[in-house]
């Protein structure tokens, strides 16, 4: 009797799924630059920080409302053909951003314009290229992807910064056409992606199994209102997702608070930029060592751990004020942050059912940043009222409220090594 051996998916063979990695690459890296020159554009234009978490609170506001439409979207629609759609939107708005700042139009106004029409197309289309991976990629190969999507976000990070700066010395149009370049690539392969999905079949398969689906469904209210009570049904994903909207408002709220104070010192748009190389770098090293963590450190262990790592560093923050030790600590506190979420990601993808994910996704997302739009507002005002320090001091509180719920998370604590996922999942599974 002979016994078949079934080999590992190699990802890196799967020629869709690379496909799909440039695309999601490039629009990455777009949302990466734009992100880093929005805030330093505001303060340069309205020399207010307070005008500045205005403009940046108002993007993640729209963000968050939109991505809950994305998510009903991405499961009523094929994602690939919504990642075309989102990209030539994206290509439209960085270049009418090029323009504004080609003319010296950028306001406190066009500069809030711009970051809500950007942040509400990531909202929009953003959930149906994270959910699209599901069909590309096997689930016995899912932890794998992540781990290399995190460090593809690392070497964005990495990359990003510096870039942002040199590029924003020259000018605020050359960001914008540098992303307007992006939004390009990620359309062509896009588009790509779309037609070797039609030369398989996938796309008509899906087509017809979207028909039938629609035809039973109410409204979209409806079908956002599943998506949350399926996830809160879950005692392994609703309950993270509570401590990581907490941790996310508490460490995005100290890092923003360390730039906008930086900016105020009157350090260069590049130092800055370096602040964010440094720990891009931490993160891609953090990135590599992922995959040997995942499959055999529980995730929960990881999950704890880069939690707790989070709010030792946002504490620290408070007491460092030079460029360098700023990115010893920024470094140190996320050097598990790569694992911790491809483990995370990893299981909610083999956990969620795929006609679920792109409402799931969109539902985790509006959760996990529920709170961000006060990250700027918390820094700018901060800033102004309560000094640098205490700012800082009050986001490290968020984040040791986040470890302390999380240590009382049983299910939390539960989740296993990546080979366990799927059988742990179907424990959850409502029969």
């Amino acid at each position: 009797m002979t016994t078949t051996v079934t080999e590992p998916h190699r990802l890196w063979r799967n020629t869709r799924y690379l496909t799909w990695l440039v695309s999601d690459t490039s629009k990455g890296l777009a949302a990466t630059l734009f992100a880093f020159a929005i805030p330093l554009l505001a303060l340069v234009v309205t020399d207010d920080p307070a005008q500045a978490g205005i403009i940046g609170s108002a993007g993640m506001v729209a963000r968050l409302v939109l991505t809950l439409a994305g998510g009903i979207l991405a499961d009523r629609h094929r994602r690939i053909l919504l990642m075309l759609i989102g990209s030539l939107i994206g290509i439209l708005l960085a270049g009418a951003f090029t323009v504004l700042a080609l003319a010296e139009a950028l306001t406190f106004g066009t500069l809030l314009a711009a970051n809500v029409l950007l942040a509400a197309r990531s909202g929009l289309f953003d959930v149906a290229g994270e959910s699209a991976i599901k069909e590309i990629v096997p689930d016995d190969a899912m932890g794998r992807a992540q781990a290399a999507n995190q460090g593809r976000d690392a070497a964005l990070q990495l990359a990003g910064g510096p870039l942002g700066g040199v590029l924003l010395g020259v000018g605020g149009w050359l960001v914008g056409l540098v992303m307007t370049l992006c939004h390009t690539v990620a359309a062509v392969t896009a588009w790509m992606l779309q037609r070797e999905a039609r030369r398989a079949g996938i796309a008509d398969t899906r087509a017809e199994a979207e028909t039938a689906t629609a035809r039973a469904r109410t409204s979209a209210w409806a079908e956002m209102r599943e998506a949350f009570a399926w996830l809160f049904s879950r005692p392994d994903l609703g309950g993270v997702l509570v401590i990581i909207t907490i941790i996310n408002l508490g460490f995005n709220a100290a890092i923003t608070t360390v730039m906008y104070s930086l900016q105020q010192a009157g350090y260069s748009e590049l130092l800055i930029g370096s602040l964010g190389a440094g720990v891009g770098a931490v993160m891609l090293a953090g990135a590599l060592v992922a995959p040997l963590l995942v499959p055999r450190i529980r995730t929960g262990v990881l999950a704890i751990a880069g939690l707790a790592g989070g709010a030792v560093g946002t504490v620290l923050l408070a007491m460092v004020t030079e460029p360098w030790a700023i990115i010893v600590v920024m470094g140190a506190s996320v050097v598990l942050l790569p694992a911790l979420n491809a483990g995370m990601m990893g299981y909610f993808m083999v956990a969620t059912p795929t006609e679920l994910l792109g409402r799931a996704n969109s539902a985790a997302g509006v959760m996990g940043m529920g709170a961000m739009p006060l990250a700027p507002l918390i820094a700018g005002f901060g800033l102004t009222w309560i000094g640098r320090e205490w700012t800082i001091l009050v986001c490290a509180a968020l984040c040791i409220v986040a470890v302390a719920l999380a240590l009382g998370n049983r299910a939390l604590r539960a989740l296993p090594v990546e080979s366990r996922w799927a059988e742990h999942a179907k424990q959850y599974e409502v029969i």
